[in-house]
């Protein structure tokens, strides 16, 4: 049983005298004013972290990770971590923070303490993490006896608020460290007695045997910082300023409590391995597994340590569920926690978070709530709303498992990860999160997840890849996101979606995550040859702790195919399917014609589109435009097109869309049955291009680079048994947005050219001239060769991305090339600005001085414009202007001011969000505000409002808005 005695009967123990016992009694950690009306003391904060921490280490910290702490701490784990947790705050023992409360400040003086003049101002006030540092750092050389271990334990110290000084920035102003014999005794006695109060007799014994790895130690520091914030909540941790009542025992019992009524929890907790090895398909997935996913389960049971798997198969191929079994054996064999499902965008993260809470109920029902959906929009989630806000299920039974929860809107996306004393440099200040809905039982969700920067640290996360970037970015608090995904397997849905300068981070990450032994799946249909060297290599650089690894990657045997990567014996290795792996998929023809057009208003589109569902047929439109599309839609509309016709672009507002896309995959996805209807066409823009599992009879597409092409094309004759009509037995592709310009050259959509560059749409169009004919010859017939489809398609992207020439010699691909590369060289030179670490320290053994220049992102938008190149962008909410008031773009009235009386109105508005494009961002900005009634609603009060004229448009800038039922956000540059 742990001792009840208080820190007083530990420093008496000790044999300290009275005065410094004194002295250390009156410390203060949490100043009543910011303590919820109760000081709390310095100690006892300590103690309370250090409790957190073991909480943490029982019931949160994954195996894998107590196994390397283990290690480093020659068996005493555990107490090791409480220590390291603990010990974080003790550079407040100093005149600069003791200073900084007068009411507190007083106590102090009145002990015997004394400080003389101080710096004024917050930007020369001497920080506690870093004065932490300076006053353990001698200490841990001088009785550790050992620099290298000292040298990556005070960065931990030094870094929990964020970011992590440099060691030139350990050089306190005078006086603000203490100075004198006082001073000294009492800093001693704050360390010495924290320490024998967590288990250990004297400071020497906690002296680590090894050391962690950097991104181990990143890791760690997240945990730190977690813990910290945790022990921060004085609604669970009520200030004590009597040192008689400050014990360890008594810290144990409060963190016990705050995380059961916290409801914080880990994933699997140990799950076993399943015993047969296609279990995790077979029996938890529930699938009849094909050839592809049998080989990359099998690769995950192979796998002598973590390491990086990356999986090509066709479209349709089922490489996400694989993954999922993946993450299962890899989590099992390795002592993982969790998984971390990465993908490009926020549509395409919901149905993948659909797909993983069904999954995760196989192991545990409970564990659903244990599933955080990542992106901004995830309140529009209907299962996202059932679960962690209470409402009726999906399925209509109104069934709502964990009760009611009012007031669920303040759960949200808040800044809660500024903590009190933070506000004193410059940060928001908001404390922790708290539980809004304690009383609802263990089995509910734990809404301290929903806080800024935390949502990684939950068990099962799902989101948009920037979550994954953002961990890579030399940011403040990198270290809590980069330590959710250390613990979990991390799976990379649709990977070659990245471009250069996205890709930048994600090699930085990869880097990170293979040090840390966090093992990586990385999913594609179309993934270029040169990518997956660079994966591989970044992967192996983080494993072997070198900034250039380059391990050849064999060739694959076929497509399907897996490369494994991983570290042995100090060795890099790399392999790849030895045998061809059988496709799902028979490979078939895919004919090819050329459709040239390269006006934005679509005409031959419009007309190719009639032609080809004349006799019936469901055909997919994908233009890359917004106005192109909204163009071929209005020529459809208005030649009274006889049949489903639907439109879906970004600029739906999100429940439009939300809607559409729905609507899209119940008539037309795998289970649309006798719901497919005789005659459909759907006008989309790029967000028909990946993980849209829908099934088109013909698709007419704007040219696009390869990879991007051969997408689109895999929503094409995507399910077997789906009726057609005769005349689309064999798939067919119409490639337009391009026309023959001078010499044969093709002239391509200017909007074309802007997004891809001109040499991606040049190799494009010379894959494509080889199985269509000439871009000058007959069109909109279809050649008899055209593409074998998927057999191909590992061939196509190689040589669109290869460095043999490929494209006619009068088309001069080289000037092409060249401009190209200079842009691609240029993406990547602004990533490496924000990139967590400089090529040259990558080796570099600590954390010292990893911020060195850190980025000023500090909102979630911010850091999606550090890690997303491109002009910056900003989402609106569409109002309208109505008599006496405003209402939502469902007509929801609102109010004179715009107030929003309850969550369901709140929901309803927020349906009208829509983002407006780049070159409005400069005039929404100035014009736009929230409305007046909007702020006492947290979800509202910092929103753009785009409030529509009752005449339904309105000037924003020098372009003329307004938004269409079936349209969307429609923009018309005019003269004033």
């Amino acid at each position: 049983m742990e001792d009840e005695r208080s820190v007083v009967y530990v420093m008496r123990s000790m044999g300290l005298a009275v005065e410094v016992i004194t002295r250390v009694s009156r410390l203060w950690g949490k100043s009543a004013a910011r303590n919820g009306g109760r000081t709390h003391l310095l100690l006892g904060h300590l103690l309370d972290t250090a409790a957190v921490a073991g909480v943490m280490w029982d019931q949160y910290v994954s195996v894998a990770f107590r196994r390397r702490l283990d290690e480093v701490s020659g068996g005493r784990g555990r107490a090791w971590f409480m220590w390291v947790c603990g010990i974080h705050d003790c550079g407040k023992a100093c005149p600069a923070f003791q200073s900084m409360d007068a009411a507190e400040a007083a106590l102090v003086l009145g002990a015997g303490l004394s400080w003389g003049r101080l710096p004024a101002g917050r930007g020369k006030r001497w920080r506690h993490d870093v004065a932490g540092a300076v006053l353990l750092l001698p200490r841990l050389v001088e009785e550790w006896g050992d620099g290298e271990a000292a040298g990556w334990v005070w960065p931990l110290v030094a870094g929990h608020h964020g970011t992590f000084p440099s060691a030139a920035a350990l050089d306190p102003p005078r006086g603000a460290q203490g100075q004198g014999a006082a001073w000294e005794e009492v800093q001693r006695a704050v360390v010495d007695v924290f320490t024998r109060a967590v288990g250990f007799d004297v400071l020497a014994d906690v002296r680590p045997v090894g050391s962690l790895r950097k991104a181990e130690q990143l890791a760690l520091s997240g945990l730190i910082v977690m813990a910290d914030w945790i022990a921060s909540d004085s609604s669970h941790f009520v200030g004590l300023s009597d040192a008689g009542m400050v014990s360890f025992a008594f810290a144990r019992r409060r963190a016990e409590t705050a995380w059961e009524q916290l409801r914080l929890r880990g994933g699997w907790r140990n799950f076993p391995l399943p015993e047969d090895p296609l279990e995790p398909l077979t029996g938890r997935l529930g699938v009849q597994p094909r050839a592809s996913q049998r080989e990359l389960v099998e690769r995950a049971w192979s796998m002598p340590a973590p390491g990086l798997l990356v999986a090509e198969a066709p479209m349709g191929e089922g490489k996400t569920k694989a993954a999922l079994a993946a993450a299962e054996i890899l989590a099992a064999r390795f002592g993982l926690d969790g998984v971390f499902v990465a993908m490009p965008t926020q549509a395409t993260s919901d149905p993948m978070y659909e797909q993983v809470l069904q999954w995760v109920r196989s192991f545990d029902p409970d564990l659903e709530s244990q599933v955080a959906l990542l992106h901004g929009r995830r309140r529009f989630n209907a299962w996202w709303r059932t679960i962690w806000h209470g409402r009726p299920r999906p399925d209509g039974d109104g069934h709502c498992e964990h009760g009611s929860r009012p007031g669920a809107e303040d759960t949200g996306d808040d800044d809660f990860g500024a903590i009190d004393e933070d506000a004193d440099y410059g940060m928001v200040s908001d404390e922790p999160s708290t539980n809004r809905a304690s009383g609802l039982g263990a089995d509910g969700p734990s809404y301290w997840f929903l806080g800024d920067k935390r949502g990684l640290l939950t068990a099962f996360a799902v989101g948009t890849v920037d979550h994954l970037l953002h961990a890579a970015t030399r940011t403040r608090h990198v270290m809590l996101r980069f330590a959710g995904l250390t613990g979990k397997v991390v799976v990379v849905d649709e990977v070659h979606a990245a471009d250069v300068y996205m890709r930048q981070f994600l090699i930085e990450a990869l880097r990170w995550l293979g040090q840390a032994g966090v093992p990586v799946v990385l999913l594609s249909a179309t993934l270029p040859p040169a990518q997956r060297q660079r994966f591989v290599d970044a992967y192996l650089s983080g494993v072997l702790g070198t900034a250039d690894v380059h391990q050849p990657v064999p060739e694959p045997a076929g497509y399907p195919c897996v490369t494994v990567a991983y570290g042995a014996d100090g060795q890099a290795v790399a392999e790849t399917s030895r045998e061809a792996v059988r496709s799902w998929r028979k490979s078939g023809p895919v004919r090819l014609a050329w459709l040239p057009d390269t006006d934005p208003a679509g005409t031959p589109v419009a007309a190719a589109v009639r032609k080809a569902v004349a006799d019936g047929g469901v055909a997919l439109v994908v233009v890359n435009q917004v106005a192109r599309a909204q163009a071929i839609y209005r020529d459809l509309q208005d030649g009274g097109f006889d049949g489903v016709l639907r439109l879906l672009h970004a600029r739906l507002c999100a429940a439009h869309r939300a809607d559409r896309t729905a609507e899209c995959l119940r008539l037309m996805g795998p289970q649309a049955g006798v719901d497919r209807p005789e005659r459909m066409v759907v006008i989309a823009t790029q967000l028909a291009e990946q993980s849209f599992d829908v099934d088109a009879d013909v698709l007419i597409t704007d040219l696009a680079p390869t990879d991007l092409l051969l997408q689109r094309i895999g929503r094409l004759h995507r399910h077997s048994g789906t009726r057609r009509p005769a005349a689309h037995y064999v798939p067919q592709v119409l490639v337009t947005g391009v026309e023959p310009g001078r010499d044969g050259t093709p002239r391509f959509l200017r909007v074309s050219k802007g997004i891809y560059g001109e040499w991606a749409l040049l190799r494009a169009a010379a894959l494509v001239m080889e199985a269509a004919g000439p871009l000058e010859g007959r069109t909109g017939v279809p050649m008899a060769s055209g593409w074998g489809i998927p057999a191909d398609v590992p061939g196509l992207v190689a040589r669109a991305y290869g460095d043999a020439g490929i494209c006619p010699a009068s088309w001069d691909e080289s000037g092409a090339w060249e401009q190209w590369q200079a842009k691609e060289w240029d993406r990547e030179k602004r990533a490496e600005e924000f990139l967590l670490c400089r090529r040259r320290e990558w080796a570099f053994p600590t954390l010292e001085g990893l911020h060195y220049a850190g980025s000023r992102a500090v909102s979630e938008e911010q850091l999606d414009a550090v890690v997303r190149d491109g002009d910056p962008s900003v989402e609106v909410i569409i109002v309208r202007r109505a008599s006496g008031g405003y209402r939502g773009i469902d007509g929801t009235w609102l109010g004179v001011q715009g107030e929003v009386d309850d969550d369901e109105v709140t929901d309803r508005l927020l349906g009208g969000t829509v983002r407006l494009p780049p070159g409005l961002t400069d005039a929404a900005r100035a014009e736009l505000g929230p409305l007046p009634g909007w702020n006492g609603r947290p979800w509202l009060r910092f929103c753009l409002a785009l409030v529509l004229e009752e005449d339904g448009t309105r000037w924003l800038g020098a372009d003329r808005v307004s938004y269409h039922e079936v349209l969307g956000l429609v923009i018309e540059r005019q003269a004033r």
